[in-house]
């Protein structure tokens, strides 16, 4: 199916409602979150706690397929769903989805240095993380990895993952059940062409640049159940103003995750078109919600905003203005969103279905972040 522009037949689009532009000048960025100093820590040596486990099973949530439902752990759901919704899971780049490290061996790490050893083997893995672990700056994940927190406990902290490198590609990755702390640059970078990314039922808070960058010419993302907290800036698309390779690329899809007190970027975009945000929670957003720039197009749709005096920018900063088409948002004690132009519609690349927004406060900060997933 030929993806269309939301709101508009199938023989060309149409302006949606009546544009409001941003600001002249908006507020300045906040750093309130930001160290002083960049971290350093000290990456743990060796492969002691390294466990091989090839036992049926041991892999958990990793492989992509139909099954979806719910279980029950104390007062939380827990969320069984083996396969990402959005942009991660359409048939694209030789990839049918996203299935990470299915098929491959899963093994058990709780130190940074076998963490980064498998992260980078050639061939699928299924790597489990136990327990906190520390690493030095980024660990690069290549191709046909899952990377999976077991339990409530799994930790990530002084650094972060970087999907692929210039010479070797992140595609077909999942993240989930993990909590990041203190990272000395980004929690998450899904760069480098990386495509068909999963980051789903993650904690992410306290970091030094971004909790989660999308850049560099990737594609094809799904970011879903996570919590985004004590930080400034949460997630940002697309490099920089002057980056134009990415143009016709960075689809991402945001479902289902709580921006909790987090300043700004969530997310902000550059380029993609469309970006699509829809049944997110928005809670005391000091700067803003959702920035749309550089001409990228985003579809906000079934999220809830509360305490947010700027839910949607067309424009920010020194970038120049992108397309916001809005709809079936709840804005309370918020601002006006601000809209613009045309979007592609989501549905013209996969089915999806939108939860009533004003169930959003209750559901998602219930089934975000770590401990909600089965396996």
């Amino acid at each position: 199916m030929t993806p269309r522009s939301v709101g508009t037949p199938r023989t060309g689009p149409v302006p949606c409602r009546a544009a409001r532009r941003a600001p002249t000048t908006p507020p300045a960025p906040s750093h309130r979150h930001r160290p002083a100093t960049r971290r350093r820590s000290t990456l743990a040596g060796g492969l002691v706690g390294v466990l091989a486990l090839v036992a049926a099973g041991a892999a958990g949530p990793a492989q992509a397929g139909p099954g979806h439902g719910t279980a029950s752990a104390g007062d939380a759901t827990i969320l069984c769903t083996d396969a990402p919704i959005g942009f991660a899971s359409v048939n694209a780049l030789g990839f049918n989805g996203t299935t990470g490290g299915a098929g491959g061996p899963t093994v058990t790490v709780t130190t940074g240095a076998a963490l980064a050893d498998y992260a980078g083997r050639a061939g699928p893995y299924v790597i489990r993380i136990s327990g906190r672990i520390q690493v030095d700056d980024m660990v690069t994940v290549v191709a046909n990895k899952s990377i999976l927190g077991v339990g409530s406990t799994a930790e990530i902290t002084g650094g972060g993952l970087q999907m692929g490198s210039t010479t070797r590609p992140g595609n077909n990755v999942i993240i989930r059940n993990i909590r990041f702390t203190g990272a000395e640059d980004d929690s998450i970078s899904v760069t480098n062409k990386a495509h068909h990314v999963w980051i789903d039922h993650n904690d992410l808070s306290d970091g030094y640049d971004g909790l989660l960058d999308i850049k560099r010419e990737s594609d094809y993302v799904t970011v879903s159940w996570n919590r985004f907290h004590h930080h400034s800036k949460s997630s940002l698309v697309g490099h920089s103003d002057t980056y134009t390779a990415d143009v016709g690329k960075l689809r991402v899809t945001y479902h289902h995750n709580f921006f909790d007190g987090t300043d700004q970027r969530h997310p902000r975009v550059r380029f993609a078109d469309p970006v699509h945000v829809f049944n997110n929670y928005y809670r005391n957003n000091a700067l803003y919600g959702i920035a749309s720039t550089e001409n990228a197009g985003l579809l906000v749709e079934g999220n809830y905003f509360e305490n947010v005096a700027h839910p949607i920018y067309v424009g920010y900063d020194k970038s120049g203005p992108g397309r916001v088409v809005e709809r079936n948002n709840v804005y309370v004690n918020s601002g006006a969103p601000q809209t613009a132009g045309t979007v592609v519609e989501p549905r013209g690349f996969y089915p999806y279905t939108v939860d009533p927004p004003a169930s959003v406060p209750s559901t998602v900060p219930g089934g975000v972040g770590v401990g909600r997933v089965c396996g």
